[in-house]
C-alpha cells in the first residue's frame, strides 16, 4: 500500500500517508485481510530500524569477546564461553542467544555454535577490525542531533587527523594505515572486476596508504609500473609491503601531499580510491585539478569509493557512510552523479560508472582526459 502511495499525485500521496499515520487506521490495516500483510510488514521493518543500534552493539560484544573464534572449534554452552570471558553466566546466555537471533551463530539444545554469517564475518578482511573501531563513530552517534548541527569537535575528527591536513605522528598513522589497509583489500577486488587495466603501462595511486591497492593491481597486471603516493608518514610500511610482494622494482613510492603539492608525473593511470570521500568538495575540485595536469592526453581516471545513490537513496551511502563522513567532520559520500559533475569540471570526458557488485564495499567511475 505504502509503495502504491509514492506513486500516486502528490495531493493523493499526501492524503494516503496522513491516513495511514493515523494509529486507529494501523490498528485496522494489522487485521483486515487484504492489508494486513503489508501492515505487518512495514511495522517489522520499522522495528528493525528501531532496534538496529542494539544489534550493533551485539555484534561489537561478540567481537570483543573473540566469541567467533572461540567457537570456531565447536559449539560451547553459555557457561564455558561465560567463565573463558569473565562474564555471568546468564548475561552470557543473553548474548549468545542475541547473536542466535541475529543469524551469527546457530543454538544446538544448551550449546551455541557458528553460523554461516558468523564464519563470513571472519573471512572478511579488516571487518572485526573496522567493528573494534566503530566505538569512536558510536560515541558521535550518541547524540545524532548534536552531530546535525555541528559539534566543534569529533571522535571520528580526532582518528583520522590527515583529512584536515594536520602533521600525523608515526603511531597514528600506523594505526590508521593498517585499518585502511585491511579494508582496502575487498575494496581492490571489486574495483578490479569492475576495471580493466589492460593497456595501463604505469599506475599513479594517489593516497594509497600503505599499497594495499597497488600491490592487487600489480598481482592482477604483472607488467604494469606503479608509483604510491601519500604522507610521508606512511613510506615505510609501503616499503615493507611492496618488499614482501617481490614488487619493489616495479613501485617507486614519493611521499607528499595532495594538498599542496604537484603529483608525479609519467603515469598513464591515476586511481583515487577511497579518497574523495574524507574530503570538502574545494579540496577534491584541486586534487581533480592535480590529475588532470599529471595526466597525459588519453590517460584515464579511475575512482573507487563508496557514493550516496542520489535520486535513488542507497542504505550503505546514504546511512552508513553519509554518517561516517559527516562524524568524520569533511568530506561526505556523493553519488556518482555529483562525482561525474566534478570531474567533467576538471576537463575529463568519457565518464563510465558501471553497476556495483556490491555497493556497501565500494562503487567506480572511470574518465578519461581527452586529446
Amino acid at each position: 500500500m505504502t509503495s502504491e502511495a509514492a506513486n500516486l499525485p502528490a495531493w493523493r500521496g499526501g492524503w494516503m500517508n496522513r491516513l495511514i499515520a493515523r494509529p486507529g487506521f494501523q490498528s485496522w490495516a494489522s487485521r483486515f485481510p487484504l492489508t494486513r500483510g503489508r501492515a505487518r510488514a512495514d511495522g517489522a521493518a520499522l522495528f528493525d530500524v528501531v532496534q538496529g543500534f542494539v544489534q550493533s552493539q551485539v555484534l561489537m560484544a561478540l567481537v570483543e569477546l573473540d566469541a567467533f573464534r572461540r567457537l570456531r572449534a565447536g559449539a560451547q554452552s553459555a557457561e564455558a564461553l561465560g567463565r573463558a570471558c569473565d562474564i555471568p553466566t546468564d548475561r552470557m546466555q543473553v548474548l549468545l542467544q542475541a547473536g542466535a537471533a541475529l543469524g551469527l551463530l546457530k543454538r544446538k539444545r544448551d550449546r551455541y555454535a557458528l553460523a554461516r554469517k558468523g564464519a563470513a564475518l571472519m573471512g572478511v578482511p579488516g571487518l572485526e577490525a573496522m567493528i573494534r573501531h566503530h566505538k569512536a563513530f558510536y560515541d558521535d552517534l550518541r547524540d545524532p542531533v548534536a552531530l546535525l548541527r555541528g559539534p566543534d569537535e569529533t571522535k571520528l575528527s580526532q582518528f583520522w587527523p590527515y583529512v584536515f591536513g594536520a602533521d600525523v605522528p608515526p603511531a597514528d598513522a600506523a594505526t590508521y594505515s593498517d585499518l585502511m589497509a585491511q579494508s582496502q583489500r575487498l575494496v581492490a577486488e571489486d574495483t578490479l572486476r569492475a576495471v580493466s587495466l589492460k593497456g595501463v603501462s604505469h599506475l599513479l595511486d594517489v593516497g594509497g596508504g600503505t599499497g594495499a591497492f597497488l600491490e592487487a593491481a600489480g598481482r592482477a597486471t604483472p607488467g604494469m609500473q606503479m608509483t604510491l603516493f601519500d604522507l610521508p608518514a606512511v613510506v615505510p610500511a609501503a616499503q615493507g609491503r611492496f618488499d614482501a610482494a617481490g614488487m619493489a622494482d616495479r613501485v617507486e613510492i614519493v611521499p607528499g601531499s595532495f594538498r599542496d603539492q604537484a603529483l608525479p608525473h609519467g603515469a598513464d593511470a591515476v586511481s583515487l580510491i577511497r579518497v574523495l570521500y574524507d574530503h570538502s568538495d574545494d579540496t577534491v575540485r584541486a586534487l581533480l585539478a592535480r590529475v588532470y595536469d599529471a595526466l597525459p592526453a588519453g590517460g584515464r581516471l579511475i575512482i573507487s569509493e563508496p557514493m550516496g545513490g542520489g535520486a535513488r537513496p542507497d542504505r550503505a551511502g546514504d546511512v552508513y557512510f553519509a554518517f561516517y563522513t559527516m562524524a568524520m567532520q569533511t568530506g561526505r559520500a556523493r553519488s556518482a552523479a555529483e562525482i561525474e559533475a566534478l570531474v567533467t569540471e576538471a576537463g575529463f570526458s568519457q565518464v563510465h560508472s558501471p553497476a556495483p557488485a556490491r555497493a556497501y564495499v565500494t562503487r567506480v567511475l572511470t574518465a578519461v582526459r581527452p586529446n
